[in-house]
């Protein structure tokens, strides 16, 4: 989009109370406020109930549970490498082969991704665009900037698989752990 447009839109939903401003520390960014939640989840509802996608949107969802399962595991299996006098020792990645385990299990995880992300984009479009973007993280991990498995502030595979399940809950209307 233009960004005058954005900058605008930004303004206009400040005024409505749908979103504020916030900056802590180096963050400096905008979020929704409860009532831009609430009309967020109207629209998202709207959308689901015009495009006749709800029960497509749910059978993804429903497969996507269970991959998050496995991601949260192999997540932790790289943020945590147990050893014997600490089993919850964080992992400093000097053992290659326990990384290279880790990102194998995100390489089939993306794979499993893939027909999920293919599903929801062919309900929604704004739904594209998840599978390349955790595929570019992953490559870059492999290629040893190990942390696109997991910085926060980049669009890390981790990063990425969040917004996904983020956009999936509240396209649902669904709060987290729900």
């Amino acid at each position: 989009m233009d960004r005058e447009l954005v900058e605008e839109l930004l303004l206009d939903y400040e005024a409505l109370g749908w979103i504020s401003r916030v900056r802590f520390a180096d963050i400096d960014g905008w979020a929704l406020t409860e009532r831009g939640r609430v009309e967020d989840e109207r629209r998202l509802a709207a959308e689901l109930d015009e495009t006749r996608t709800r029960s497509e949107v749910v059978a993804a969802h429903d497969v996507f549970v269970v991959l998050n399962s496995r991601f949260l595991a192999t997540i932790t299996d790289w943020q945590i490498r147990p050893r014997p006098a600490d089993p919850l020792a964080a992992n400093d990645h000097s053992d290659r082969g326990w990384d290279d385990r880790v990102l194998n299990d995100l390489r089939r995880i993306y794979h499993a991704l893939l027909p999920v992300c293919e599903q929801l984009a062919a309900a929604l479009d704004r739904f594209a665009g998840y599978p390349e973007r955790y595929e570019a993280a992953l490559i870059r991990a492999d290629r040893g900037k190990r942390s696109w498995v997991s910085e926060p502030k980049i669009d890390s595979c981790h990063t990425v698989w969040m917004e996904l399940h983020e956009d999936l809950l509240a396209t649902l209307g669904v709060q987290r752990g729900g």
